[in-house]
């Protein structure tokens, strides 16, 4: 699909076309709000990383947010994983696929799902912070290479940090106008796909608050040229210049609308991650909170992270209304103000919402499958520090 046409049915999908600029380094708003797109979603309980289980739950949620195979017969999907940190690394006496990583399992009940709905191909994606070739990477992550391509339909993996198998990066102009930049440089397995999956994990983030499946999205953009202040395909480096902004992008590449704007990452993570949402939309959401951690996003957050074991699977259509509700099953209020619940900062799930890309009152969204109330598994963290 060509970048256009998935802009397109983003804009058609969302009443983003609507939108006009307010405030100078803020989210932009709407001068009448439009109407916030809302779709169902989904939670199932499963308590353990049982392939057979876990495949028959999906597709129960697929079935109750409104079946998957209109969405991907026939078509290329790419599904984005969370291997955020160190694949090898054990955490709280689990490997790290049982804590802050999407588990394999996961990954293997995604492809059957895919496959089962008569998609045309599977592309797994995944932005790492290593330079070796990615299969073996994704192998001493856990993941059954073989059974992967045992499906009908042909799967394909790529690294997206950098080119990657592609010629070119592609740019995506972001259709709200964005927050930090009004465009941004893909791989092109972002552009290159019909259908885009957000396969992440239910989990705190030390910036953000929560990292779900909008926040997962934060790494379509690759490190070779967010790392630093120049193109480098061997870049193992972070966005730092999404979340600091000391450093600025390479010339030629698009930069920052408000380059006086506050230089804080309670400020700049959350934005850039309604901009990724733009650049990229996420036509579906699939949370693994079946085993994860609170506390943070890995293992280097200061402060600690603590096992945590909801047994819970959550999927969606609409990512700002799928986060709304998998943040209130993790006993938090998705309308939180800055700076307050597991908010550092400003809270990326409102902002989103008042770009009109969603709903994150769960008041206002249908969840079908397990009720929120048995849902609810509260993680108890909240930052230490807060910037708003």
């Amino acid at each position: 699909m060509r970048p256009e046409h998935s802009r397109r049915a983003f804009l058609q999908r969302t009443g983003a076309a609507a939108l006009i600029p307010t405030i100078a380094g803020s989210a932009r708003v709407a001068s009448a709000a439009p109407a916030r797109p809302l779709a169902p979603v989904g939670i199932a309980r499963c308590k353990a990383y049982d392939p057979e289980v876990v495949l028959r739950e999906l597709e129960g949620l697929m079935d109750r947010i409104g079946g998957v195979q209109k969405l991907v017969a026939g078509k290329t999907v790419a599904v984005k994983g969370n291997l955020v940190g160190d694949v090898r690394a054990d955490t709280l006496g689990k490997p790290a696929n049982r804590t802050y990583q999407v588990n394999p399992t996961m990954v293997l009940a995604v492809a059957a799902l895919l496959d089962r709905a008569g998609a045309r191909r599977i592309r797994f994606l995944e932005s790492t912070h290593q330079t070796q070739p990615f299969e073996p990477y994704l192998h001493a992550a856990g993941w059954d290479l073989d059974a992967l391509r045992g499906t009908k339909t042909p799967v394909e993996f790529e690294d997206t940090r950098n080119l990657g198998k592609g010629k070119k990066y592609h740019e995506v102009k972001v259709p709200t106008g964005g927050s930090l930049f009004p465009a941004y440089h893909v791989n092109h397995s972002y552009v290159d796909c019909d259908v885009y999956v957000s396969l992440a994990k239910l989990k705190n983030h030390a910036t953000a608050g929560v990292t779900l499946g909008m926040k997962n999205n934060f790494g379509v953009t690759p490190i070779a040229l967010y790392g630093q202040p120049e193109q480098k395909e061997d870049s193992t480096s972070s966005r730092s210049m999404f979340h600091d902004g000391k450093t600025r992008p390479a010339d030629g590449l698009p930069q920052e609308l408000h380059p006086d704007s506050p230089r804080r990452p309670p400020y700049r993570v959350p934005r850039h991650a309604v901009d990724a949402v733009g650049i990229r939309p996420i036509d579906l959401v699939i949370l693994d909170g079946i085993e994860t951690v609170s506390g943070g996003e890995g293992p280097w957050v200061p402060g600690g992270l603590k096992v945590q074991e909801p047994g819970l699977l959550i999927a969606g259509r609409n990512p700002v209304c799928t986060d709304a509700v998998a943040t209130a099953v993790m006993g938090y209020d998705p309308t939180a103000a800055p700076g307050t619940g597991p908010f550092p900062g400003d809270n990326h799930l409102a902002i989103a919402a008042a770009l009109g890309l969603g709903d994150n009152d769960v008041k206002r969204i249908e969840v079908v499958g397990l009720p929120l109330a048995r849902a609810l598994h509260p993680f108890g963290w909240e930052p230490s520090e807060r910037s708003v």
